[in-house]
């Protein structure tokens, strides 16, 4: 018999505020938290706003040694994953401590603190003859992307497969899918899963301002993220982490936990087509939703909401738009399917995972997130984007998808109860 997979925690540290009740309000009053960036002076940049967490290590308890010498991410990371395991009600020290995994994905890693102390040993990049000393002692935490669940391994005693995924802006689905087959295939009875980034540094705005990919909207911050809308001209980029309790179902019915939901799906697939490019078809898209929904078990008449990737580019709208469109048929018409991008902006990595939760929350609380700032429709995007304001209905079967540079292309399904026969 399959393994089921139950989500029974959460933990967000997100713009707009950490924890996730602050992340929930955000989202059902469809505010956005974008706003000029204060993390370092963005003069010269071309796209200077991006959607900030305000964000303290001391005031959330992390103990001198991670909050002094980890990267911004790695802190998120433990205090998301600090706050799922509470919501989750498990003793993580009263568990078999070979059968408790971790699997966290981060699409940048340590690269602020990376570029902070290049500039200290370089002096501003003037001298190749760079001096070591005066960088962090503990720089090469930064360095290696396995800190970021190597940390949260060692705060909780898991000695089960502990892993960093990092496929891009996927991470985030990838690391819950992985997490999800790692309890299915019954190499584990409890995974620490999620995503978290904290790109929004020179270098990484840098990057993307070479390829026009985020929005030069400086002017009009909380409007500048607008997903499907005819007017959009790119993402604005977001930091920030989310964290979930996996737990075989049984295992957590036995301790009588809380059950959000489970997760019955997921996939992913490449396009082999180009670092940055997508296909007009969404072939490789629909492809994962339709493997993720093999595995559930679920007619595509089944799904409910599809949490959109939604990254506000004219390509990634319309590539999903024909993948969704290509996997539930006539019945994506009538699915409500949206982007909390527009509200909490595009942290890479990490977005995936908040996403997520973002499904999660809106399975407990039967409400659609809508797609803030969604005003003009694109001819080519022909699908309910939610506009603006946040939509109760009847929720089962979530669909969540994703694309990321290097041509991955993600889906997990979450079902909530009654959504599916066991």
């Amino acid at each position: 018999m399959t393994r089921r997979v139950a989500v029974t925690g959460i933990g967000v540290v997100a713009p707009g505020g950490a924890g996730t009740a602050a992340f929930w309000d955000l989202l059902s009053q469809g505010r956005t938290a974008t706003r000029g960036i204060t993390l370092f002076d963005p003069v010269g940049l071309r796209s200077r706003i991006a959607a900030e967490c305000d964000f303290d290590p001391y005031a959330h308890g992390l103990p001198p040694e991670l909050s002094e010498h980890n990267d911004r991410y790695v802190q998120f990371a433990a205090v998301a994953a600090g706050e799922a395991v509470r919501d989750s009600g498990l003793d993580t020290a009263a568990e078999n401590p070979w059968r408790v995994g971790v699997s966290l994905g981060s699409a940048v890693g340590g690269t602020t603190r990376l570029e902070h102390d290049y500039v200290l040993v370089s002096e501003g990049g003037r001298r190749w003859d760079v001096d070591h000393r005066a960088a962090d002692p503990k720089l090469h935490l930064a360095f290696a992307p396995s800190t970021l669940a190597a940390v949260v391994a060692e705060r909780f005693g898991a000695r089960g497969p502990v892993q960093t995924v990092s496929t891009g802006c996927t991470s985030g689905l990838d690391a819950v899918g992985y997490a999800f087959h790692t309890i299915e295939e019954g190499r584990a009875d409890v995974v620490i899963a999620g995503a978290s980034d904290s790109p929004i540094s020179p270098i990484t705005m840098a990057c993307f301002d070479a390829i026009k990919a985020t929005s030069p909207d400086n002017d009009d911050p909380e409007h500048a993220s607008k997903p499907f809308d005819d007017r959009r001209n790119g993402f604005v980029m977001g930091e920030g982490a989310a964290v979930l309790v996996l737990e075989e179902y049984e295992h957590a019915r036995a301790r009588d936990a809380h059950i959000y939901c489970e997760i019955s799906g997921y996939a992913t697939y490449g396009n082999a087509y180009h670092m940055t490019g997508l296909t007009g078809e969404g072939l490789e898209m629909a492809r994962a939703i339709d493997t993720a929904l093999d595995q559930a078990r679920l007619d595509p008449t089944a799904i409910d909401y599809v949490n959109a990737h939604g990254s506000g580019t004219r390509q990634n709208d319309r590539h999903e738009t024909a993948a969704v469109k290509r996997s539930l048929g006539h019945h994506a018409y009538d699915t409500p399917m949206s982007s909390i991008k527009s509200m909490v902006g595009h942290s890479l990595g990490a977005i995936g995972a908040i996403e997520v939760a973002a499904c999660v929350l809106a399975l407990k609380h039967q409400v659609v997130p809508p797609t803030a700032n969604y005003e003009i429709p694109d001819p080519e995007c022909d699908l309910d984007y939610v506009p603006r304001t946040a939509r109760p209905r009847k929720l089962r079967n979530v669909l969540s998808v994703g694309s990321g540079f290097g041509g991955f292309q993600s889906a997990v399904l979450l079902t909530g109860p009654g959504g599916r026969t066991p």
